[in-house]
């Protein structure tokens, strides 16, 4: 025996571990319109907010950066020498975005200062840009006298706003005046900072307020903040998006959402040609730069051309006009080109001395071209060394004199050039597409995708919220549940629709002081072909075998806790065994909250809690139900200071031993067990005792713990009645065995 309790235990902690998708589809379809009503809810906040929603516009324009001019007019690209810049669009895309472009156009559209009309509550919106105005200037009128919001065509321009430091971020509130144009300013506590009229500059304690243009109804009111600049453009360098279309175009595509079309576009087209200005500006300043630098060389350019002007003429005025033999005359044209390119990549060195570090891959570079050029120098060095003495003087002057007149000439034609690119630079910038909003297509809200998600998170919420219920309320769904707990279940009685709408007509019919209604709720009599009705005849046929080798003929009916039907049950097995001509007895043995007299319908009055007190005798108290001859009743009679003890006195033991010789079954309704101890005083006088248990209820700890409350005391439970079982798509009742009815055709 001890082997088989530990595999069963063992076979169901694996059971408990493994997932039954089977228990969890039913699940699902069991509380199917739940999640459907869900759904259907989040459905329906999903294309309200898509239909309310604010629309927001994208305004888009493109650009083209163009491959950057050499920095000095007739020479090569400093980034030519280190291979080219990879960095370049990335570099544009942080220039287009920066503060200085984009504060440009915070500055020229004002965007610092913040006007919105105050709109009715969510639907204020929504009816505001569905306003057509006919004319210019044309303004909604009010709905529901409500003039105090704006319902359409309101504009409020203003230039200038000026406010301490304190006020800055604050939310002011302008109301429109009865006379046109005129308004007044509060603050956010409602205290009058200054008042105007449009077109007119207005001042009051530190504020400064000039508007340009108000048309609104009398009394409307808009929102007005004065936003700290920084803000804004931090704000604005997040939402302002700059991309490269494909790799290394040099094509920029730009854009801005916004919910006002004509801002969005505005501000996109004022960042562009920002922009495009600053890459101007900077263009020439770099033409300025190069050609400071050019000039300033020219002096000393000029000076060695000079002197080797006048070195040359001393010499052949003592060398009497010694020629150059073809032998030197080859050496002094190539000597001539290196020297020239050595001068001119050092003037290159000086200019990116002001630019780069040495360790930079460009400077770096130039020197390597600067060092193959002095090595080649070297060279005829050793070739020039080789001529006679007057050959290689007259070399070195002629060299001198002819790479000071190369230079300098240069350096003059670059001059003009650069004084030409700074007087008509235009930069690498152009606008390829100005900015433009398609307003007939909103980029958001996404109505489809908006009710898509939101039917799916309905869903999905409803489906783990069925999950949670479930596992915070794991009540028994299962009779096998509670025999595996060693507890035969006799019956299970399945809810019945007829039932619902008898108690709710009991809660209706409710008087004070615990009075019934007068109507008999009695299910066995009203609905005599109910399904819970079969149940119980069935419970009767059990119960009858069951009670053969009982004690007495005493059934004690308990349960759990309170709600799980135990009144409900005794009440209509007692009639049902009535019905098949027995003698019945039903006792309303919970002397606290007892409400079998509600069940029959019938007065309070004196009854066993009177009996067992002796303030008057059982057959006194005892009456038969109407329509049901065989049935009779005690109920519980006016609350007592001490149930317990009452139930405790040889009294009641005389009691039940007199009624159960007068009749063939005594039902006593006893209180919940694991609510107070009455259970198990009327159980121990009882022949036998059931306990009632609620589907969906009631835990197996719980019955458990009923279980043993009883055994405590010496008490065998019998079994147990499954009340209230609800169709399920899985499980035991999900058979239909109870389907099978009369036919009243």
């Amino acid at each position: 025996m001890e082997v088989m309790t530990k595999e069963s235990g063992t076979r169901a902690a694996r059971d408990e571990d493994e997932i039954d998708l089977r228990e969890l589809l039913g699940l699902l379809l069991d509380r199917k319109w739940l999640i459907i009503g869900s759904t259907l809810l989040f459905g329906v906040i999903g294309v309200a907010y898509a239909l309310l929603a604010k629309p927001v516009f994208q305004a888009q324009a493109m650009v083209q950066v163009e491959s950057k001019m050499p920095s000095i007019p007739g020479l090569a690209d400093l980034t030519s020498l280190a291979g080219g810049g990879s960095s370049a669009a990335t570099t544009e895309v942080a220039l287009l975005t920066s503060r200085a472009v984009v504060g440009v156009a915070v500055d020229q559209l004002q965007l610092d200062i913040d006007v919105e009309p105050k709109r009715f509550p969510l639907l204020g919106g929504s009816i505001a840009r569905r306003f057509e105005a006919r004319s210019s200037g044309d303004v909604a009128s009010p709905l529901l006298g409500l003039a105090r919001y704006g319902w359409g065509g309101e504009s409020l321009v203003i230039h200038n706003l000026e406010v301490p430091e304190f006020l800055l971020d604050e939310p002011l509130t302008l109301i429109a005046g009865d006379t046109r144009g005129s308004y007044v300013l509060l603050n956010s506590q409602n205290e009058t900072l200054l008042d105007g009229v449009a077109g007119t500059s207005s001042q009051g304690q530190g504020v400064v307020l000039d508007v340009a243009q108000l048309h609104a109804n009398p009394g409307t009111r808009f929102r007005v903040s004065k936003l700290r600049r920084l803000d804004v453009i931090a704000g604005l360098q997040k939402d302002i998006k700059a991309s490269e279309q494909g790799k290394e175009s040099g094509i920029l595509r730009i854009s801005y959402e916004d919910t006002d079309a004509l801002r969005a576009e505005m501000l996109t087209q004022k960042v562009v040609e920002a922009y495009v200005r600053q890459n101007v500006d900077r263009s020439s300043a770099e033409a300025a730069s190069q050609l400071q630098f050019v000039k300033d060389q020219l002096p000393t350019v000029r000076k060695q051309v000079e002197s080797a002007q006048a070195a040359m003429a001393s010499y052949q005025s003592r060398s009497n006009s010694v020629d150059i033999t073809m032998q030197t005359k080859g050496l002094l044209e190539q000597e001539v080109a290196v020297e020239a390119s050595i001068q001119q990549l050092r003037l290159k060195q000086a200019e990116m001395d002001r630019s780069f570090t040495r360790e930079h891959p460009a400077y770096r570079a130039l020197m390597n071209q600067i060092g193959g050029l002095q090595a080649r120098k070297d060279g005829f060095r050793r070739d020039v060394s080789a001529l006679p003495d007057t050959q290689q003087e007259l070399l070195r002057l002629t060299r001198d004199l002819q790479v000071s007149n190369e230079l300098y000439t240069a350096l003059l034609n670059q001059a003009q050039q650069l004084d030409v690119a700074r007087a008509g630079t235009v930069g690498n910038v152009r606008i390829v597409d100005s900015a433009v909003v398609d307003r007939s297509k909103p980029v958001a809200p996404r109505k489809l995708l908006i009710v898509l998600v939101a039917l799916l998170l309905g869903s999905m919420l409803s489906i783990g919220g069925v999950f949670v219920l479930r596992m915070l309320n794991p009540g028994i769904e299962d009779p096998a549940q509670i025999e595996e707990l060693g507890l035969p279940v006799y019956a299970a009685i399945p809810l019945s629709e007829s039932n619902r709408l008898l108690a709710t007509q009991k809660r209706r019919g409710r008087h004070k002081h615990g009075a019934a209604d007068g109507q008999s709720h009695l299910l066995a009599k009203v609905e005599p072909a109910d399904l819970a009705v079969e149940a119980l005849r069935s419970l009767r046929t059990s119960l009858h075998f069951a009670m053969m080798e009982a004690k007495n003929n005493v059934l004690a009916i308990s349960g759990p806790c309170p709600g799980v039907g135990k009144t409900f049950v005794a009440a209509n097995l007692a009639a049902v065994i009535a019905q098949s001509g027995q003698r019945v007895l039903v006792i309303d043995a919970d002397m606290r909250r007892g409400t079998v007299h509600k069940v029959l319908g019938v007065g309070l009055g004196k009854g066993f809690s009177e009996v067992l007190s002796g303030a008057t005798q059982a057959g006194d108290v005892i009456h038969s139900v109407p329509g049901l001859g065989n049935m009779h009743y005690m109920t519980r009679g006016e609350v007592p200071p001490n149930p317990a003890e009452l139930l405790m006195h040889p009294r009641f033991e005389t009691l039940l031993e007199t009624l159960a010789a007068s009749y063939d079954l005594v039902i006593v309704d006893t209180p919940p067990i694991l609510a107070v101890t009455d259970a198990v005083i009327v159980a121990a006088h009882a022949g036998s005792t059931l306990m009632v248990t609620r589907f969906g209820l009631n835990q197996p700890k719980e019955i458990l713990l009923s279980m043993k409350s009883f055994e405590r005391n010496g008490v065998q439970v019998k079994g147990a009645i499954f009340n209230a079982v609800e169709k399920r798509a899985t499980g035991y009742h999900s058979y239909g065995y109870y389907e099978y009815a009369s036919d009243k055709a």
